[in-house]
C-alpha cells in the first residue's frame, strides 16, 4: 500500500511512557490523514523486564492450545496491578483448523447495518465453533457500544471479511473519528497478514477469506510498541491507553501461530485489568511478534465449546455480573477445530427429522452402542452390536422433529468398557413455505383510544374505523412519506391536528383464511415498522417489537421502547410464533390485530406494513445412487437415519444388509446377480 510521508521526527524513548530500561531511538512516521504512526526506527538491545511468566500450553483441540497468566503486584518485579491472562494458541498450519467472523445482516446497508448484534457465546454455540472471542469495535443503531439486546443493526468499525464476503469494507466513514485501521488477514488456507495502517481505501482483499481489524499496534517485530501506539491514537474519553480489560490479538514471527489473548479488569480482588505496555509485554511472553489491540472493556469475552458444543467461558467478563449476560456486540472471531485424538475418534452425526446416525472410529476393535435422549439422562440405546470393530455405525430411531438429542458412545474392548463425552445434535424439521399475505395486504385503522375496548377480538366490528387501505401505511408531518423505505408506501394515515405529530398509538386489523392442517405449523412475519408494536391472533397476544416486554400493561400512551435501523422504517423485521401460541391460529377465518406505537411524542412519522407466511412439516425421502467400477458396487445416499435393505428382485423379498448396514456409503463385491436396494425407517 503506497503512503506519503510528510515529516519524519527523531526522539528518544526516555520521552515516551514505557516499561523498557535500555534507551532506543523511535523514528514517528506522519501519514497523509492526519494520523500519527510509530514505528521502531533502530533499538540498541531488546526490552527486558523481569515480571510474570505465563503458565504451560494445554491443549483444548486439535490445533488449538491454552495458556493462563497471572500477574501479583506483592512480588518483586510484577506490575502494580492484579492481572488474570488467558491466550488461546491457533495452529494456522493445522489442516483442520477453519477461521469465521460474524457474517452480515439480512438486507445490509454499508456503514450503518452491517452485522446484528449478539453475544460472544451465542456466536460461538449458532455457529458450532470451538473458540469465540470478541473482535472489531463497532457501533449499535440504537444502544452504540452498548445495545440493550440482540439482533439490532450495526456498524463495524474497519475492515471484516467471513467466509470471503466483505462484510464491512475499510471506508473513509469509518477513518471518521478515531480509526481502527490494524487488520489481520487470512487467505483460505490461513495464511496471515497483519497491516498497522490499512487507511481507507485499505489493501487488496482479493483471496482473503476472513479478516478483522483492531485498534492500534502493540508489538511490532517482538518489540514493545505501545509508547509509540499511545502518542499516535490519543483517547481522552474512555481512557483506552489506561488499565481496562484487554482483548488482543497476535501472529508469531513465521506467522504459523495466532495468539487471542483476552486480560480481566475492573474485577478489585481478581484481576484489575492492564495498561498498553503490560498487554505488549503478555503477547510478546506468549510468543507474538506481531500483536494490535482489540476491542476490550466490557467487550472482553473469550468462550470454548464443550464436547456438545455448549458455550464454556475461558475468561471472567467484566460486564457479565452486572448484567446477567455478556455485551451484545458487532463483531466477532472464531475458530473451527476437531477434538483432541483419543479412544473415540472422528465422531459424526448424521440426523434426520425422526431418525440421525453417528459414526465413530476407535483406536483399537470394540462394540458398537450409542445411548441417547433429549437431556443427558438419555433414556434409550441404539441396538448393541457385538461384532470388534474399529469403524463403527449406530441408527437412532423414534426421534422427534426439530429436537437437540444429547448421545454418548459405550464401547467395550477384551478388557474394558470405554465411555465418551457427551455430544448434541438437533434433528431436522422438513417444511414447506406458503405465503398469507404480503406486504400490500389491506388493513383496516383507526387513532381512536382504545384503552378498555376488546378490538382485538375476532368478534369486534371495525366497520366504523377511520378507514382502510394497503400498505405500508404511513403517516409524516412533511406530507411525503419516507424517501429511504424500500417498498411501497401506499396508504397515508392522519396525524393529530392538535399537536402536529402522529398520534402515539394506531391500531390495525385484517382477516386472513387458513385452510392447512394445523399440525407442526409455524408463524413467519416480515414487517417494515416505524417504531414499536403488539401483535394479537384472534385476541390473545403473540409478539411484542420494540415495545416493554410481557406483562407490562401497554396503553394508548405507551411508548416504542426503540426504533429501527437509523429510526426509519428502511429495514425489515423478522420474527416468527410457534408452539403453544399457535393454538390460536384456526382452520378458517383469522384475525391479525395490531397497534403501532410510536418511539417519542415529538416523532414525526409512523409506518406500518406486514407479510405472513407459515411453514408446516413434510417428509422428505433421501436419494440414493449405485456406481459400479470393475467389480466393486457401491450405493450411497445423502442422510442419516436410514438402514440399507437389499432384495433380488423389486418384489422382494426384503432384508437388511448384512451389518446391518446404517451409514452410506455401502461397499460389495457380490454382484454376481441382480440387486436392488432401498432404505427403510
Amino acid at each position: 500500500m503506497d503512503m506519503t510521508i510528510s515529516t519524519v521526527e527523531i526522539r528518544t524513548v526516555s520521552s515516551l511512557q514505557t516499561n523498557c530500561p535500555s534507551a532506543r531511538l523511535l523514528a514517528i512516521w506522519r501519514y497523509g490523514l492526519g494520523r500519527v504512526l510509530l514505528l521502531l526506527f533502530a533499538l540498541t538491545s531488546a526490552s527486558v523486564y523481569a515480571g510474570p511468566v505465563p503458565g504451560p500450553w494445554t491443549a483444548l483441540f486439535k490445533g488449538i492450545d491454552l495458556s493462563l497468566g497471572t500477574n501479583s503486584p506483592s512480588i518483586d518485579g510484577n506490575f502494580p496491578e492484579l492481572q488474570v491472562v488467558r491466550c488461546v494458541r491457533v495452529d494456522l498450519t493445522d489442516p483442520d483448523v477453519r477461521l469465521f467472523s460474524t457474517l452480515r445482516a439480512p438486507n445490509p446497508i454499508s456503514d450503518s447495518r452491517e452485522t446484528l448484534t449478539l453475544t460472544v457465546p451465542h456466536f460461538l454455540a449458532q455457529n458450532r465453533l470451538q473458540i469465540a472471542c470478541d473482535a472489531n469495535f463497532y457501533s449499535a443503531n440504537p444502544g452504540g457500544s452498548d445495545p440493550t439486546s440482540e439482533g439490532i443493526s450495526c456498524e463495524v468499525f474497519g475492515l471484516q471479511i467471513s467466509q470471503g464476503q466483505v462484510i464491512s469494507a475499510q471506508t473513509t466513514a469509518d477513518a471518521s473519528g478515531d480509526p481502527r485501521y490494524s487488520a489481520i488477514l487470512f487467505t483460505t488456507n490461513n495464511q496471515a497478514t497483519m497491516i498497522f495502517v490499512n487507511s481507507p481505501p485499505g489493501t487488496n482483499t482479493s483471496g482473503i477469506y476472513t479478516a478483522v481489524t483492531g485498534y492500534y499496534p502493540i508489538v511490532s517485530n517482538g518489540v514493545d510498541f505501545s509508547a509509540a501506539a499511545a502518542i499516535s491514537y490519543p483517547d481522552p474519553v474512555i481512557d483506552i491507553h489506561g488499565l481496562q480489560p484487554r482483548t488482543a490479538f497476535g501472529l508469531s514471527k513465521d506467522n504459523r501461530y495466532l495468539y487471542l489473548m483476552t486480560i480481566d479488569g475492573r474485577q478489585y480482588g481478581y484481576s484489575d485489568g492492564a495498561v498498553d505496555s503490560e498487554t505488549a509485554y503478555w503477547m510478546i511472553q506468549f510468543g507474538a511478534w506481531n500483536a494490535v489491540n482489540m476491542d476490550g472493556g466490557g467487550s472482553t469475552a473469550l468462550y470454548m465449546a464443550d464436547s456438545t458444543g455448549s458455550p464454556q467461558a475461558l475468561n471472567h467478563s467484566s460486564y457479565l455480573p452486572n448484567s446477567g449476560h455478556e455485551r451484545y456486540i458487532g463483531s466477532h472471531f472464531g475458530v473451527f477445530a476437531k477434538p483432541l485424538p483419543g479412544f473415540f475418534n472422528d465422531v459424526s452425526e448424521l440426523s434426520d427429522d425422526t431418525a440421525a446416525t453417528v459414526t465413530w472410529t476407535t483406536l483399537e476393535t470394540a462394540t458398537t452402542q450409542v445411548q441417547y435422549g433429549p437431556t443427558t439422562n438419555f433414556g434409550s440405546f441404539s441396538t448393541f452390536l457385538p461384532a470388534m470393530v474399529t469403524n463403527h455405525a449406530a441408527l437412532l430411531t423414534n426421534l422427534t422433529r426439530a429436537t437437540p438429542y444429547y448421545f454418548q458412545i459405550i464401547a467395550k474392548t477384551a478388557t474394558d468398557q470405554y465411555v465418551s463425552s457427551n455430544f448434541l445434535f438437533t434433528t431436522t424439521n422438513y417444511v414447506a413455505t406458503t405465503s398469507v399475505f404480503d406486504l400490500t395486504n389491506i388493513w383496516t385503522y383507526t387513532t381512536a383510544n382504545l384503552d378498555g375496548v376488546n378490538w382485538t377480538a375476532p368478534g369486534y366490528d371495525d366497520s366504523g374505523w377511520l378507514g382502510s387501505g394497503p400498505g405500508l401505511l404511513w403517516v409524516d408531518v412533511s406530507g411525503l412519506p419516507n424517501a429511504s423505505i424500500p417498498v411501497p408506501t401506499l396508504t397515508q394515515m392522519p396525524w393529530d391536528p392538535n399537536t402536529g405529530n402522529p398520534y402515539p398509538t394506531y391500531y390495525l386489523r385484517t382477516h386472513f383464511i387458513f385452510t392447512n392442517n394445523l399440525n407442526g405449523v409455524v408463524l413467519l412475519s416480515t414487517d417494515y415498522l416505524d417504531d414499536g408494536a403488539v401483535f394479537y391472533l384472534n385476541g390473545a397476544e403473540i409478539y411484542r417489537l420494540r415495545m416493554s416486554p410481557y406483562p407490562a400493561p401497554i396503553s394508548n400512551a405507551t411508548l416504542a421502547s426503540g426504533y429501527p435501523c437509523s429510526g426509519n422504517a428502511t429495514c425489515p423485521d423478522f420474527w416468527s410464533i410457534s408452539g403453544d401460541l399457535v393454538t390460536n391460529l384456526l382452520i378458517g377465518d383469522n384475525v391479525l390485530a395490531v397497534e403501532a406505537h410510536n418511539y417519542s411524542a415529538g416523532s414525526p412519522d409512523i409506518t406500518f406494513g406486514l407479510a405472513f407466511d407459515y411453514t408446516e412439516p413434510f417428509s422428505s425421502p433421501p436419494q440414493m445412487s449405485i456406481s459400479q467400477s470393475n467389480a466393486t458396487l457401491a450405493v450411497s445416499w445423502n442422510r442419516g437415519g436410514f438402514t440399507l435393505q437389499q432384495a433380488g428382485s423389486p418384489a422382494g423379498p426384503w432384508t437388511n444388509a448384512p451389518g446391518p448396514v446404517v451409514s452410506s456409503p455401502f461397499m460389495t463385491t457380490n454382484v454376481g446377480s441382480a440387486q436392488y436396494f432401498r432404505l427403510s425407517r
